[in-house]
């Protein structure tokens, strides 16, 4: 036989090899395995799955596996001859299988599907993947093995249910999705000062009081003067976790591989437990302040009683203390506090606070549990066993990585979903900034270059509630974006490829959406701000700005180059928006005398930043940059009391000439409040 006649002969299994070999897969799963490969051919799912189990907890996998969904066989054939399609789950010490006992190995063939793990988390991780596939396949599910580790051992969910109380249903659903997405810690964000969310059957007035408020939203309490009322009152909005509610959940979270981290905040956001019970005030007044009194040790007979409870109900290592934003300005006169200081020996306030961090995590540690934090417990010096959490960025993080403290990433920049995920003045009422998806997916908690990488446990997306009242609209902050967190929580960096991902995501989404998750629709996602998206070419562009009034360091922007520069702003006042807490008062040099017939200039109002459009504006021109020409003086009608972010140009069209453009803008005379414009506009 002629050489080609062999060729011939030998190329239609070359091209069937090549095609099982490259042919792509889409796994559709969320949070992308580490490796899949197919086999080539299908499973049929038409007839029922024989399920076989061999882990110390058989029965917990098995009474989850019939609430799957998934066509199983009639369980009662004990001592039957094995019978296919099979569904055999395992426990083993195979050494190919992945060291995690997370991680698992999944095998689909014609004869039925194999899941191995190291541990019974891997094999309910294994179930979950095999169920997105059936739910994106159904019966017919192509052959494959999928080899499949988490990258970091923490991948937590918060949730604030102090600003607007969710009942244990809402929560015990979210924890569904969790298990889906292959998520394994729940903050529990049980206290803060819009309410106490937390049966202690020592101090009954927390759930009598303190967790009853007048103003069914936050802004309404808010705007009420932040009272409480009892529980009877009529106009009493609020709620709170009975101790029986909690067990619930915690065993619900438990069978799903999930642990539940409660946090009782201190020594500040405390306002609610200090209106019922102010002694615990350095002030002994209620509504007066919302840090606790350190100097005063019947407010650590409090906290313990209260941790000895909490620690009865939920079986967590870590329990969060909260930590953050104490105002600290009562301590330095109380009496109480000083003599603490001296005492102790602490030259600070921050040193004050890091005595009480150091105090509770030594309670805790006495009965078997850790202390974890937001990252202000670093201030005055951390307790060697607290474990971090960045919040604000990323420096308190690093700075405790670096020092070889555990911690956990989530700053507001990538991980706060109460942001907006898409245009602001389309969205519904968020609280600030703009996290698309996009840049949740983007984000890398630990990456190569990070000195102390190695102590960075993991991830968690926050979900605060100040201007989310329902339970569709936390839904729908949450999805898609908890989508992109999973992935990255689980998946290493060099796998992400946001296009398949966001793909991947449009299918969940309308999977969610169907089984009655109120997920945002990501299918028709506006995105960034247009002007954002090419520059602005202009006649100021590249000139010289002279500011009167300088910007703010940390919203600079481009600096002295920022309003010329031909780059707008996003839809993020953190990006590309130049911010200032005087008056704005620059002149711009156009080299020469032009005519002009556009000067104008965006703004923006995002009232939970503090950010507002100015009050007035006043463009001006002049030939020699000292005598001045006003063209337009112009006024806003915006309330300053709008909640929903506005974004408004200040400008002036006409006929004139001039070589330098002077524009002014004056701020409200609201204490605090900033100005943001990203380029001034001459044509």
């Amino acid at each position: 036989m002629n050489r080609t006649a062999r060729w011939l002969l030998l190329l239609p299994l070359l091209l069937n090899l090549s095609c099982r070999q490259t042919a792509p897969l889409d796994t559709c799963v969320i949070p992308q395995p580490q490796e899949t490969v197919p086999l080539g051919g299908v499973l049929n799912l038409e007839r029922p799955l024989h399920v076989e189990i061999e882990s110390p907890d058989s029965e917990a996998l098995a009474a989850w596996i019939v609430t799957t969904g998934l066509p199983l066989a009639d369980p009662s054939r004990e001592g039957q001859p094995v019978r296919f399609p099979q569904l055999r789950l395992a426990c083993s010490d195979d050494a190919s299988l992945p060291e995690s006992e997370e991680g698992y190995r999944l095998e689909i063939t014609r004869r039925g599907v194999e899941i191995l793990s190291r541990g019974e988390a891997g094999l309910f991780y294994g179930l979950q993947t095999l169920l997105q596939l059936y739910d994106h396949y159904g019966a017919k599910l192509p052959c494959m093995r999928i080899t499949d580790a988490p990258r970091f051992p923490y991948r937590g969910l918060h949730l604030d249910v102090s600003r607007h109380f969710f009942d244990k249903e809402f929560v015990k659903k979210q924890l569904r999705m969790m298990a889906r997405l292959k998520l394994n810690r729940f903050h529990w964000h049980l206290t803060d000062g819009a309410g106490w969310r937390i049966e202690i059957d020592r101090y009954p007035q927390l759930t009598d009081v303190a967790a009853w408020r007048r103003g069914a939203t936050w802004q309404q309490w808010r705007d009420g003067g932040y009272r409480y009322c009892r529980r009877d009152d009529p106009e009493a909005s609020g709620g709170y976790y009975t101790k029986a509610d909690i067990r619930e959940v915690v065993a619900l979270a438990d069978s799903l591989h999930i642990t539940v981290i409660p946090e009782i905040e201190m020594p500040a956001h405390s306002e609610e437990v200090l209106a019922v019970y102010p002694e615990l005030s350095c002030t002994g007044k209620p509504y007066a302040t919302g840090d606790f009194c350190i100097g005063n040790e019947a407010t650590f007979e409090f906290l313990e009683h209260v941790l000895t409870e909490v620690m009865e109900l939920f079986p967590s290592e870590w329990i969060h203390i909260g930590g953050d934003e104490a105002s600290k300005q009562d301590w330095k006169s109380c009496p109480k506090c000083r003599e603490r200081m001296r005492r102790e020996g602490l030259a600070s306030v921050d040193e004050l606070q890091s005595y009480a961090v150091h105090r509770i995590s030594g309670f805790l540690a006495g009965h078997g549990r850790r202390l974890i934090g937001w990252d202000e417990i670093l201030d005055g010096g951390l307790a060697p066993d607290a474990v971090v959490m960045s919040w604000r960025g990323e420096e308190g993080g690093r700075k405790a990585a670096a020092a070889g403290h555990e911690v956990v990433m989530t700053p507001g920049s990538h991980c706060y979903f109460d942001g907006y995920q898409d245009n602001p003045t389309t969205e519904p009422q968020a609280f600030s900034g703009y996290l698309p998806l996009r840049k949740v997916y983007a984000y890398d908690p630990a990456p190569d270059a990070m000195p102390g990488r190695e102590w960075i446990r993991g991830v968690q997306a926050n979900l605060w509630t100040e201007y989310i009242p329902t339970p569709e609209q936390a839904e729908y902050m949450l999805y898609p974006r908890l989508f992109a967190l999973a992935e990255v929580a689980w998946s290493q960096p060099g796998q992400k490829d946001f296009d398949d991902f966001h793909r991947r995501a449009l299918d969940l989404t309308e999977r969610i959406r169907r089984a009655g998750y109120n997920a945002f629709d990501l299918a028709h996602e506006a995105g960034e701000r247009p002007e954002s998206l090419t520059e602005t070419d202009h006649l100021a562009r590249g000139c010289r700005v002279d500011y009167a009034t300088r910007w703010r360091d940390q919203y600079a922007a481009g600096g002295e180059t920022a309003l010329t520069d031909g780059l707008r702003g996003s839809w993020s006042y953190g990006t590309r928006w130049q911010g200032f807490l005087d008056d704005i008062d620059v002149t711009i040099d156009l080299g020469t005398t032009k005519p002009l017939h556009e000067i104008t200039a965006d703004f923006i109002q995002w009232f939970s930043a503090w950010v507002w459009l100015p009050m007035r504006v006043e463009i001006a021109v002049s030939d020699d940059g000292r005598e001045f020409r006003t063209l337009a003086t112009l006024t806003n009608d915006y309330p300053e009391e709008a909640e929903r972010p506005e974004y408004r140009a200040f400008g002036w069209q006409g006929e004139a000439r001039g070589r330098y453009v002077r524009y002014r803008a004056w701020r409200n005379d609201r204490p605090g409040g900033w100005l943001f414009t990203d380029e001034i506009i001459v044509r």
